[in-house]
């Protein structure tokens, strides 16, 4: 493992993806064991993406208290049919969120007939349940959440709001060998719920995960260029308490 640090932003560095979730799952058990040495509870927010695979099935091989864990993930997709596998909450749950027994479970719902309302509701969740700990991934085109560069705010007022996504942002949902992607790009959704990057930053502890190199520009970007709106995911810089794990592919031009 080799480790960096940029501003107060810590990137560690690893041989291959299953290093990097094992190391990731590890610091984060360790972190919430912390934690939970002086709180009754914790809350996490989880992201849903593929490149969080190595990271969840490694977290429920650790000696985590999750009766006292609060879960909640960070964006939703809006209009997907609720069975369908690649809506983030029915990969969270297949993931983890089925696996293990928390305290308590929140999902978003963008299937809400008003979903300015379900972003009310999730907004007074999260006040509730103040983030502890967020798990990000960060996008090929640097987004953290569902915050592109064109809808990114590092001043938003809102907790969590309604976005419409770039079109890079989609073409990396597709995949028609993964269930949890889209077989085209016309399958993509074009709207999602997400929190905005206020809330994400609101976490008292920030890990990010992202591995393989269809990453690295995306890795490069949030280490070594200056902290803006057009790179939401070097926001992360300025966070105290944040650590990215990557892989070699994704830290390739690092």
């Amino acid at each position: 493992m080799k480790e960096l640090k940029e501003n107060h932003l810590i990137v560690r560095i690893f041989e291959t993806r299953s290093l990097m979730g094992e190391e990731a799952a590890r610091t984060i058990s360790e972190k919430i064991a912390e934690l939970l040495q002086t709180k009754e509870h914790v809350n996490i927010v989880f992201a849903a993406a593929p490149s969080q695979n190595e990271f969840l099935a490694s977290l429920q091989q650790q000696p985590v208290r999750w009766d006292r864990i609060n879960a909640f993930h960070m964006d939703e997709y809006v209009g997907v049919d609720k069975d369908a596998p690649q809506l983030f909450a029915n990969y969270l749950k297949e993931n983890l969120f089925d696996n293990v027994s928390f305290r308590e479970v929140h999902y978003m719902n963008g299937n809400n007939e008003d979903l300015e309302q379900e972003c009310n509701r999730y907004a007074e969740l999260l006040k509730r349940y103040p983030t502890d700990i967020v798990i990000l991934g960060i996008g090929e085109n640097t987004h953290i959440a569902f915050n592109d560069p064109h809808v990114a705010d590092f001043n938003d007022p809102k907790t969590v709001k309604i976005v419409d996504l770039d079109e890079k942002n989609r073409r990396q949902q597709v995949d028609p060998d993964d269930k949890y992607c889209f077989v085209s790009l016309d399958k993509v959704p074009t709207h999602a719920i997400t929190l905005t990057v206020p809330a994400l930053l609101k976490a008292t502890f920030a890990y990010a995960i992202a591995p393989g190199k269809n990453k690295a520009d995306a890795i490069y970007h949030t280490v070594r260029t200056e902290v803006q709106e057009h790179y939401p995911s070097t926001i992360l810089r300025n966070h105290e308490h944040t650590i990215v794990f990557v892989d070699k592919d994704s830290a390739e031009k690092l």
